[in-house]
Order: C-alpha cells, then sequence, then structure tokens
C-alpha cells in the first residue's frame, strides 16, 4: 500500500519509519528542509532507540522517502496527519493551526476513495470540522489517536497495545482499509477498538489525563508524607499490589514533563470550559498545580540540605529529559529545576546522555558538562532524570569526586541505604 505521511517531527517520522518496516511504500512531507534533508539521510533530527535502524532499513530498501513536496502525497491511497498541536501562547488551548494547514495543503492531493487518517492530539469536535473538509474531494476522514511512549516509540507503533478507529457512520471501508494497513497488529489479535470520531478524540486526552492525575495523586501523598515522617515509596508499593490500582505510574518525583501530558491536560480543561462542561475536569487544574509544586519542592530541599542558600554552591545535576531514553526537554520538571537552582546564585553544572544540545538551545545560561565534570566539587548532586547509568552509579565512587556527599534524589530512584552506607546525606522526596 501507498502511504504517506504529512508532518515529519516525533510522531510522523516515527510512524513513516515504522510503516515502512511493515512492506507499505511510505513518503513523509514536512516543510522543514533541513529536517527533511537528515531524514532522507538516515539521521534522525532527535534521539528515539530504533529509530536510526528503523530510517537505514527503510531507505535502504527502497520503501521509504521524504520530500518537502506535498504535491508527493498524491498517489497515496491512505494519508495520515501527524503534526503537533501545541499549547497556545494565550492559554491553555490547543494550537490547531498547523493540524488546518497540513489538511488545507493536503486536499487537492487527495482523490476519491482515498483515506485521509488524523493521529494529531485535537480537541474533542475538530474531527467533524476536518471531515467537512475532506468530503468534496470524496475521500473519508478517519480519526487514529496515536498512544506512544517517548523512548517505546517504535515498539509501540509497530506492536501496539490497541488501535482505536474514529469513523463516521457507515464507513467500514475506513476499518477494512485500515486493518489492512495494521494487518500486523491485527493478526496478532490487538484490541481494535472501533467508534465515532468524538470518542476516538476523548481516547487520546483521557487516557493521559488519568496517567497524569495518577502520577499527581502520589505526588500528592508525598506532600502529606513529607509531613508525617511516612515513606511514599512504600506507600506505592502497598497500594499498587492492589489489582484496581496497580503500581504503574506510582513514582512519586519532580513530577511529569514532554510535549504531552501538560499540554493535553491543560487543553483537555480549555475545551471542557468552551463546551460547558468546565466542572466536569476542574480536578485538572489541581494535577497540573501539584505537578508544577513537585518542581519547586525540589529546589527547596536542595536549599535546606545546603544551609538556606545555594549561593555560590556547586550543584550537579544529574538529568535535563524530561525521562530517560528521550533528548526531549519540552516543559521538562529536570530542566526547570536546573533553571530554578541557577536563579537562586547556584552554579549549576548539569549533564545529560542526550539532552545537553537542546538544553542549550532553550537555556544558554546554564553550564552544562560530562558526568564527571558535572560531580567535579559538587556540593550536592541532584539526580532528576532516571536514566539507566545514573541509577547503576556506586555511591562510594562518587563520593571521592564531590566536595560534600549530598544527594537529592528527585525521581526516588536510588538505593537510599546504600547511598547512606557510603556516607552520603540522602534526601528523597516524599521518603524518610
Amino acid at each position: 500500500m501507498r502511504i504517506s505521511v504529512i508532518g515529519c517531527g516525533y510522531l510522523g517520522a516515527v510512524h513513516a519509519a515504522s510503516m515502512a518496516s511493515l512492506g507499505h511504500e511510505v513518503v513523509g512531507i514536512d516543510v522543514d528542509a533541513e529536517k527533511i534533508e537528515a531524514l532522507s539521510n538516515g539521521r534522525a533530527p532527535f534521539y528515539e532507540p530504533d529509530l536510526p535502524e528503523l530510517l537505514a532499513r527503510g531507505l535502504g530498501s527502497g520503501r521509504l522517502r521524504f520530500s518537502t513536496d506535498i504535491a508527493d502525497a498524491a498517489g497515496s491511497l491512505v494519508h495520515f496527519v501527524a503534526v503537533g498541536t501545541p499549547q497556545l501562547k494565550t492559554s491553555g488551548g490547543a494550537d490547531l493551526s498547523y493540524v488546518d494547514a497540513a489538511f488545507a495543503s493536503l486536499m487537492p492531493h487527495v482523490a476519491s476513495g482515498d483515506l485521509v487518517v488524523g493521529k494529531s492530539t485535537v480537541p474533542v469536535g475538530t474531527a467533524a470540522r476536518l471531515a467537512k473538509l475532506v468530503e468534496p474531494t470524496g475521500a473519508r476522514l478517519a480519526w487514529n489517536p496515536e498512544f506512544l511512549r517517548e523512548g517505546y516509540a517504535v515498539k509501540d507503533t509497530v506492536t501496539p497495545d490497541r488501535l482505536v478507529y474514529g469513523i463516521a457512520d457507515g464507513q467500514t471501508a475506513s476499518v477494512d482499509l485500515l486493518n489492512e494497513v495494521y494487518a500486523t497488529a491485527v493478526s496478532a489479535d490487538t484490541p481494535v477498538v472501533v467508534t465515532d470520531y468524538a470518542t476516538a478524540e476523548l481516547v487520546k486526552v483521557a487516557a493521559n489525563a488519568f496517567l497524569a492525575t495518577k502520577i499527581s495523586f502520589i505526588n500528592a501523598m508525598a506532600e502529606i508524607a513529607e509531613v508525617t515522617g511516612a515513606d511514599v515509596t512504600q506507600l506505592a508499593d502497598a497500594i499498587g499490589y492492589d489489582a484496581r490500582i496497580g503500581r504503574k505510574f506510582l513514582n512519586a518525583g519532580v513530577g511529569f514533563g514532554g510535549g504531552c501530558l501538560p499540554k493535553d491536560i491543560r487543553a483537555f480543561t480549555a475545551r471542557a470550559e468552551e463546551l460547558g462542561r468546565g466542572e466536569s475536569v476542574a480536578f485538572l487544574k489541581e494535577v497540573d498545580a501539584i505537578n508544577l509544586r513537585r518542581r519547586q519542592r525540589a529546589v527547596d530541599v536542595v536549599v535546606e540540605e545546603l544551609g538556606g542558600s545555594v549561593f555560590r554552591k556547586k550543584v550537579a545535576v544529574l538529568g535535563l529529559a524530561f525521562k530517560p531514553d528521550s533528548d526531549d526537554v519540552r516543559d521538562s520538571p529536570a530542566l526547570d529545576v536546573a533553571v530554578q537552582l541557577h536563579g537562586l546564585g547556584a552554579h549549576v553544572v548539569a549533564t545529560d546522555p542526550e539532552a545537553i544540545p537542546n538544553s542549550t538551545r532553550l537555556h544558554p545560561q546554564l553550564s552544562f558538562g560530562t558526568l564527571d565534570e558535572a560531580l567535579a566539587g559538587a556540593d550536592a548532586v541532584v539526580l532528576l532524570t532516571e536514566w539507566k547509568h545514573y541509577r547503576a552509579l556506586d555511591p562510594s565512587s562518587v563520593a571521592a569526586q564531590v566536595t560534600h556527599p549530598l544527594l537529592v534524589d528527585g525521581r526516588n530512584a536510588l538505593d537510599a541505604d546504600a547511598w547512606r552506607a557510603a556516607g552520603w546525606t540522602y534526601r528523597g522526596l516524599g521518603r524518610r
């Protein structure tokens, strides 16, 4: 099958390469010439495990190519639209200008019988509006939300845990076509949910809202634990044994970030208010507030442990990306904490295996270096992104590099007993 993917950012590039790996003939299209040149040469413009290998195989087989010309979408039977929906600068709502521009530019190149598939995360009601734009071409519209986890995006695309198809009434041909696109997953008995446009749009934002709520819930418990002497990690273990609750996403720390959860819950809140149902998701404002408070709490703990001031103290920040196995620093709690400490006069030296270039572009006022450069002579070490090799650090070896063995574990990812036994003052968030 010939497929076009409009938008080659994080979602689109992964989707294009993954579709080619499934045997489809794919063209990825984007207006950013620099991005297209990099992808055409097999270079991913962002860090994602397994993607470079997938690009190389797709380009080498001839099944995958990239272009800046939207006319190259013509002749494809299925057109995926995978552009971003960032938060508006003036409000919490979603900026749909990229989605609208993508659809407007694609329509002249769509033929009767084609299927246009939205993958972008959009406010409920968007698909119904765009369907009216697609209808005059004789093509059909489906909405197929993505559920990618950064660091696992290739796996989540090739072997998804579920597929959701939002279609108009009676468009069973759209289901058949999508089942053909995802034949590998369908043949592996991946659950397929066929529903209407509005439900498909809500599935994505509802999933992200639930995950964000779960994270903020355990961080709220961390706030209580800190004033009662309880241990939030043991609390999470205990309630996580309940199958109705589960242990995943119950890791207290500096909270969530990235390009999805923060902006999606804000956009969901804004859309609910537009629909006159703001009270239904009013709790998401507190979810957001709790999340932001945890960043400040990490800063406060560092200040407390350094005697009330970080002025001219060297602080080693381990991690800048919002999560491990990613170079994404959008709304990153780690980068935010580093910036706040710098603003208080600390000499911050931050390190990250992948996210230093992106962090430098956003905050050139910070100092960046290798792990050894960050640790050398540090008055405090702050773990903010739980990369595997940070979790594997030997506390005795690290103690020999710093001036003061003080560790603030912003992810509660380390063995507190092991670090304390090596002479460290260990502070977790919500832990004794």
